[in-house]
This record gives C-alpha cells, sequence and structure tokens, in this order.
C-alpha cells in the first residue's frame, strides 16, 4: 500500500505492507484523512508518530475492510471513522472502541474525518473535565482550529449563557459567531480578561478551555470566576511559563492537566463511547460539523503538514489517498 512515512528530514511517500488487524481491531480502507497539530515535526506531545520509517495519522474516515475476532459492531463493508495510529496510508488499523459509524445522512468521507478528534476532545474537556452546566460562562482558546471549532459548537449545545472564543487572527476571529461564539476576543492585547470580566458583570467565567497556556496562561486566571474551571488542553503557545500561584490561591481554580498520551485502551475507549452517548444525535442531524480550509492528496503530504504549519487555515485540513 501507499503511505506518507517520517523521512529524516521531511515525508517521504513510499510502498509499506498492508497492515493486518488486532483481535479487536479493524482494518479499514482509508477513503480521507484529518489532520492534526500533533502530527507536525517538533509539535508538543508529537512522540512517537514522529519516529523515523514511521506513518503518522490519528484520524481517518473509510471503509471497513476485515474484522478481528473479537470486534463488536461492525462488519466488512461499513462506512467508519477512527482514531488510531497511521492513519496516512491506503490502509490502517483501529480499535474497535475507537471507531465511530459514519451516519446514514449522506456525509462525504472528508466531512466524516474532520470528526473523530475533535468531537472526543472537546467533549472529554468541556463536558467530563470541565463539567461544563447550563447556564455557566466558558472561553475557548484557540477557538479557530477545528477541535475549537468544534469546542464552541459543543458548549452551545451544552446550554452555556455565555460563549468565548478567542483568536489571534483579525479574519479568523471575525468567523468564530458563525460556529456559535457570543463573544470574540484578541488575546494579542494586554490585559484581555478585562473584556472577560466586563461581559460577565465581573464575575469572571466558570469554564476556560485552554489549547494555548504560556502565553495565556495568568490571564486565564484573571478572567476566571473563584472556583473555576481551568483545563489544559494543548500547549500550542509554550508549555513553559511564570505562574502566578496567589492569583491561583485565592481564586481557588481547579487547573486539570489533559492529554490522550497517558491513557489506556479503556480510558480511551470510554472516552468514545461517553462522546457519543452525548453528542451522536446532534452528529446525525448535522447540529455539529466543521469547515474544511484544504483537501491534499496523500502525495503532497508533506506540503499539506507545510500548509498547517504556517497557522494560516481555517478548521481542518484534509487528505484523500
Amino acid at each position: 500500500m501507499k503511505a506518507a512515512v517520517v523521512g529524516e528530514n521531511a515525508l517521504e511517500i513510499r510502498e509499506q505492507k498492508q497492515p493486518q488487524p488486532k483481535s479487536t481491531e479493524v482494518l479499514v480502507k482509508v477513503r480521507a484523512i484529518g489532520m492534526n497539530r500533533a502530527e507536525l515535526p517538533g509539535s508538543y506531545g508529537s512522540g512517537h508518530t514522529r519516529v523515523t520509517g514511521t506513518i503518522p495519522g490519528i484520524e481517518w474516515s473509510g471503509e471497513v475492510v476485515e474484522c478481528g475476532a473479537e470486534v463488536r459492531g461492525f462488519k466488512p463493508g461499513d462506512r467508519v471513522m477512527c482514531v488510531g495510529q497511521g492513519g496516512y496510508a491506503e490502509y490502517a488499523v483501529a480499535d474497535h472502541g475507537r471507531t465511530l459509524p459514519i451516519p446514514a445522512n449522506n456525509m462525504g468521507w472528508e466531512q466524516a474525518a474532520t470528526y473523530p478528534v475533535a468531537l472526543g476532545t472537546m467533549h472529554d474537556a468541556i463536558v467530563t473535565n470541565g463539567k461544563l452546566q447550563p447556564g455557566e460562562t466558558i472561553i475557548i482558546q484557540g477557538a479557530s482550529s477545528g477541535v475549537g471549532l468544534m469546542g464552541l459548537q459543543i458548549a452551545k449545545l451544552g446550554g452555556a449563557k455565555l460563549v468565548i472564543g478567542t483568536s489571534t487572527n483579525d479574519a479568523r476571529r471575525a468567523r468564530l459567531k458563525e460556529f456559535g461564539a457570543d463573544l470574540v476576543v484578541d488575546t494579542r492585547k494586554l490585559n484581555w480578561s478585562e473584556e472577560v470580566l466586563k461581559a460577565t458583570d465581573g464575575k469572571g467565567v466558570e469554564v476556560i478551555i485552554d489549547m494555548i497556556s504560556g502565553p495565556v496562561v495568568n490571564e486565564n486566571m484573571k478572567a476566571a470566576a473563584v472556583l473555576g474551571r481551568i483545563i489544559n488542553v494543548g500547549r500550542l503557545g509554550g508549555g513553559q511559563v511564570e505562574f502566578d500561584c496567589n492569583l491561583h490561591a485565592g481564586k481557588r481554580i481547579a487547573y486539570v492537566g489533559v492529554t490522550h498520551r497517558t491513557r489506556s485502551l479503556a480510558e480511551l475507549r470510554s472516552e468514545v463511547s461517553n462522546m457519543r452517548a452525548d453528542l451522536w444525535d446532534a452528529v446525525s442531524a448535522g447540529q455539529l460539523s466543521l469547515p474544511i480550509d484544504r483537501i491534499f492528496k496523500l502525495e503532497d503530504a508533506e506540503a499539506a503538514q507545510t500548509h498547517m504549519r504556517t497557522n494560516a487555515h481555517f478548521g481542518k485540513i484534509v487528505m484523500v489517498p
């Protein structure tokens, strides 16, 4: 099969042996690949996805070709979307507990490939860890990414009274209201937290989903309400910062770190199951969706990653084999 493989200096298109599914895995003929920043060289948390000779790619859509002996709920021919490893290829395997059926609503392969990571990450951050309640207020930091745009929609669906989205790009910030933001904030501004406090009558927000970290950590705490919850999902702006411990303690903020890289398979399956129970009706009804910024061919995987690295996209970048 054809795959984009991590080379010494760039992704290389090579012929690779088709993977074989283990007992709890499905083998999928890949039709579309959703791209994520964790797949970029040098990105935070890139880990084993960047080992020379390996195939990156953590989400894709396609047709089930073969099922392991212990797979339940799927059969050859099913249209699915998956989270796993090795998605930059013509075939990939995924655990059946991290595989989702594509709703029977004429959803295309490219659109289906945009869902798995965004849905799982943001449901886990907003609902499971952020414990957002109807009537509360929330900030989504880095809201113009695919994951961020999904976060805006999940927060609105969950009954948030005020959904605030942030972006440092003027054009992308102007579009956030299309996806559920009631207020948009430019975090390049000094003391941007004052805008949030004004919008919340001085109280601050109950939940902050932070995919930026470094440069926004202390302003986040200023923008948070007493007993607010800050969920640290990503560190795109840097992972090291001077942390105001007095501000943290004074507001009694619950500061929660989130990653998938230290979770067991059982935990990862549970995340998918919980998300599906809460959100699948909305996905099937077309209430949750993401814009596709650009579609590349798998042969142009290095160019696709370069496009992502420039941070000029809005929504998801997709590749097709």
